[in-house]
């Protein structure tokens, strides 16, 4: 289960930032972000090398999107298209709304249930596609102003051990000042190994005896569209948050 922490803050020099952490099993081969689609030349993402696209990436004009799988929907499933490839055609997109839209007109049946986040400096989306029975099957919720958090469950879901144990404490810690490249509370956030329930639900970084647990880590800020010169700003730590350093990605 792979979480995402979103503050929005509009008028602010850096409306959104973001802190990220994937959970995936430690055999599956992957690439730290980079342009690794010659199709794609505006996308730095990672690759996920079994399936060819990716969990987290960011566009030339300043999207981000993020795919998560929702509960008990892990792996693959015959007939079903790779969920990683709804991050590439989400950032195809020159704006978060749009995407947004794009995502909204999925068909339900094509893709095992998954949320999405999408983001620009402007607007933020929660994407949730359910399972085909649900009566709305893909909603489109705007992100309101403020933090929220993401999991395998409902945005903000207190049902979720990890969210009802550290949306409280992202909440209540330091912001992160992007500009000074501080991002100390939320580091420290993302590699706790603290446990809010039993097992790793309820931690952010983790290690299951079968090999699943926390792979990398990213923290994002998207800066103003007033802001002259300053770029999206990506920390990514390509191991668990707790142990690795993060370094810059390259736009």
């Amino acid at each position: 289960m792979c979480s995402i922490v979103i503050l929005a803050r509009p008028g602010h020099p850096w409306p959104v930032l973001i802190g990220a952490n994937r959970d995936e099993m430690a055999a599956r081969p992957w690439r730290p972000p980079a342009r690794h689609w010659p199709d794609r030349a505006d996308v730095v993402a990672g690759l996920d090398e079994l399936a060819g696209g990716s969990w987290l990436g960011a566009n030339d004009h300043g999207v981000v999107a993020a795919i998560l799988n929702r509960h008990g929907t892990l792996g693959p499933a015959a007939g079903k298209r790779s969920r990683g490839e709804l991050v590439l055609e989400a950032l195809d997109h020159a704006d978060a709304a749009d995407a947004a839209g794009a995502m909204g007109d999925l068909d339900p049946a094509a893709y095992r249930p998954f949320n999405m986040m999408i983001t620009d400096n402007r607007d933020a989306f929660w994407i949730s596609c359910r399972e085909e029975s649900d009566p709305r099957p893909i909603r489109v919720v705007r992100v309101p102003p403020g933090l929220s958090m993401l999991t395998a469950f409902d945005l903000d879901d207190g049902r979720d051990p990890r969210i009802r144990g550290y949306l409280p404490r992202f909440r209540a810690a330091p912001v992160p000042e992007p500009d000074r490249d501080d991002w100390a509370s939320w580091r420290a956030l993302l590699g706790s190994r603290g446990s809010d329930g039993p097992g790793p639900e309820g931690a952010m970084c983790f290690l299951t005896d079968s090999g699943f647990g926390t792979s990398s880590s990213s923290l994002i800020a998207l800066p103003s569209m007033d802001a002259e010169e300053a770029r999206p700003r990506w920390l990514f730590a390509a191991g668990p948050p707790d142990r690795t350093p993060y370094f810059p990605v390259d736009f």
